[in-house]
């Protein structure tokens, strides 16, 4: 007969008796109604006190703010800086390249207006009439230059370019109005007849013009005139 009462398995350890004495767990003592009263005043002080704070810090940034000038801030200084290139890409301008065509005036006399290249020429916002004239088309102040070189001298009367100005281009000849003139004169006592003799007359005016002004530049001898490049020009921008 098997024994099944037989294990090779240790019996388990005896618990150890206790001897000493127990250890009592005392509740501790609710905090009274007066401390916590205490401390919901303290936190919603400490509450009102930061929202307080942050309603003043935000109304003195919006009062500085709205004392500063434009375009001080980063943000406004480069968005005004933005704005304001912008404004002057688009401005009325013209610079405009001499055309050789004008030292072979139409007609018999060689008095009379520069012409005007207008396939290299710049215009924005201004027109022209007649390859002569320059029509404004925005009213307002313009700085109006021109500079006119001479290669030839004229033995009666000094040379001399004169920027012209007409209402419109309906208006006669005699009421055209001389808004600017320049004068220069060549040194005759040139040592070398290999050297040529050149003369430059440069002028530049602030101009109110209104819309259908027209300006031209004229000459006393379109013969005279050097047409090299960059020699003789003409141009104006708005302000």
């Amino acid at each position: 007969m098997i024994n099944t009462y037989q294990t090779s398995m240790a019996p388990p350890p005896v618990p150890p008796r206790l001897s000493g004495s127990h250890s009592v767990l005392i509740p501790a003592p609710l905090p009274s109604q007066g401390h916590s009263k205490s401390l919901v005043r303290f936190i919603v002080g400490v509450v009102l006190l930061h929202l307080f704070l942050s309603i003043g810090g935000f109304i003195y940034l919006n009062h500085n703010d709205k004392m500063r000038p434009p375009g001080q801030g980063v943000e406004g200084q480069v968005g005004y800086r933005s704005s304001e290139k912008q404004e002057t890409s688009y401005k009325a301008m013209a610079r405009m390249v001499v055309d050789e065509r004008s030292r072979k005036p139409d007609k018999k006399s060689s008095l009379g207006f520069l012409q005007w290249d207008f396939n290299h020429s710049v215009l924005r916002y201004i027109d022209y009439y007649q390859n002569n004239w320059l029509t404004i088309r925005e009213p307002g102040d313009y700085y109006v230059y021109s500079r006119v070189t001479f290669s030839k001298g004229d033995s009666k009367l000094p040379l001399v370019s004169k920027v012209k100005l007409r209402k419109n281009e309906k208006e006669k000849e005699d009421e055209e109005k001389v808004v600017m003139q320049a004068y220069c004169s060549l040194d005759s006592g040139s040592v070398s007849a290999s050297i040529p003799r050149l003369c430059t007359a440069t002028q530049g005016e602030v101009i109110t013009l209104e819309k259908g002004n027209q300006l031209g530049v004229w000459v006393q001898d379109l013969l005279l005139v050097n047409y090299e490049e960059g020699a003789t020009t003409f141009g104006m921008y708005k302000l």
